[in-house]
């Protein structure tokens, strides 16, 4: 419609937050922009993840592709991603991986000299930049309470006597649209808000027998009923599934308009849970940052279209096209 402006004001209110989880609420835009910050999130905030495997001795029992394969997984920490260059934009290198601007070496040298199984796992690698390394998945609160660390990283091969594995590794910046070893999130969902509102007349005509038919009939726990009044209750609104259970079952019991559910447009209920590379704060605020980017790309991209319409050949010529 003409005349009509559809700028918007996007609010966001935390609901819960920890290192590698967030739930957030996205208020006031549409589907489009919540989709794009999922999409975002999973797909184009880098991380540093390990590129390039140099085998030096391997004599363990998996093959040189399966262990490069399995090193390229393990996360690291990548609080300074945002700031790195893209190897393939560096002009400070030629690739070797000894640079400081684009790339992050590892090492690992292991031989198991015992009759036990020797396990390698993420904490054998030595990287030469302290700001990069393993993710540590060790919970300091249980460590302290058993007074043993039962966990000492993430197992890449294990050894028996003799065998021995010798590697370099060089890690680089990457998106996850290149590959899912660069993917900073495990899981980025959100939800419609939905909205239930039940018929408290028809719902004072059902029995309490048919009231806990009808509760039941929701496979997540939506309703309740309350012991003292018997009235059913809305304890948990996020819980539905958009299934139509509940309505189906009440117009199964010939009581339709029961419930009412419909869904918020403007608002969503977001779940990320990040993989421990960044945390699951810095990965959000990093990926608005690269949504804004690429919408003031798109912006400038209108202006040059606006630009050639006024200017004609004479625009694009002056740009080189």
């Amino acid at each position: 419609m003409e005349g009509v402006s559809y700028a918007r004001m996007p609010r966001v209110k935390i609901r819960e937050l920890k290192d590698d989880y967030a739930k957030f609420e996205l208020r006031d835009t549409d589907a489009s922009i919540a989709n794009a910050l999922r999409r975002v999130m999973i797909a184009e905030v880098p991380i540093i993840a390990i590129d390039l495997v140099e085998i030096e001795t391997n004599s363990s029992v998996l093959n040189d592709e399966f262990l490069a394969h399995r090193l390229g997984f393990i996360p690291l920490t990548s609080e300074r991603a945002m700031s790195m260059r893209f190897s393939r934009d560096c002009d400070a290198c030629d690739g070797d991986g000894q640079c400081e601007f684009c790339s992050v070496e590892f090492h690992l040298r292991v031989k198991c000299m015992t009759d036990q199984t020797l396990d390698v796992t993420s904490k054998d690698l030595i990287s030469s930049d302290h700001t990069v390394t393993p993710v540590d998945f060790n919970d300091s609160s249980l460590i302290e309470s058993s007074h043993i660390n039962t966990n000492r990283g993430i197992i890449i091969v294990k050894l028996r006597r003799g065998q021995e594995l010798k590697l370099r590794a060089i890690a680089r910046k990457g998106i996850g649209k290149d590959h899912s070893k660069w993917s900073p999130a495990a899981t980025v969902t959100f939800i419609y808000e939905p909205e239930i509102h039940v018929n408290e007349d028809l719902m004072e005509s059902l029995t309490l027998e048919e009231k806990k038919e009808w509760v039941e009939s929701s496979p997540t726990r939506v309703f309740d009923i309350d012991p003292v009044t018997q009235e059913v209750l809305v304890i948990d609104p996020e819980a539905y599934t958009y299934d139509d259970e509940v309505i189906k079952k009440a117009e199964a019991m010939g009581k339709p308009g029961l419930v009412e559910i419909n869904a918020k447009q403007d608002s969503f209920i977001f779940t990320v849970e990040s993989t421990g590379a960044v945390k699951a704060s810095q990965l959000v605020l990093n990926a608005i940052d690269i949504l804004k980017t690429k919408l003031d790309a798109v912006r400038l991209s209108e202006d040059t279209v606006e630009a050639d319409d006024q200017f004609g050949e004479l625009g694009a010529h002056l740009r080189g096209g």
